[in-house]
């Protein structure tokens, strides 16, 4: 069992910055691809990003290519996600999630994902 705890959300204005933080349990965290995924209210979860075991690829939905970064460090466990530019429309509960079996899986997908964080709430202020 992996145990996912987002941290870093917060409340900001247009055209600024958040750095979201996923801390992961586990010894096998490196071979998991990791993705965030947000939820805004009335709205269907959406996949935000995601990263490669390795960390060497990584994957964005078009609304925030260019924006945001995904990040991972397999020492500490730990997966991020740089948010800049912020936009209202980024309002959201943010959740990351780490695939076991990233071979077999779309990356895009949520159900493709195993384990779930409990989410951070980002709010964007116009």
């Amino acid at each position: 069992q992996v145990q996912l705890l987002e941290s870093g959300g917060g409340l900001v204005q247009a055209g600024g910055s958040l750095r979201l933080s996923c801390a992961a349990s586990g010894r096998t965290f490196s071979s998991y691809r990791m993705g965030w995924f947000r939820q805004a209210p009335g709205k269907e979860r959406e996949f935000v990003a995601a990263t490669s075991g390795s960390g060497g690829s990584a994957y964005y939905a078009d609304s925030v290519k260019g924006r945001f970064t995904i990040s991972r460090d397999n020492a500490k466990n730990t997966v991020y996600l740089q948010m800049d530019s912020l936009k209202p429309e980024d309002t959201a509960v943010y959740y990351c999630a780490a695939d076991r079996f990233p071979a077999r899986h779309t990356i895009k997908v949520a159900s493709s994902y195993d384990y779930w964080g409990q989410g951070t709430q980002v709010t964007v202020s116009s």
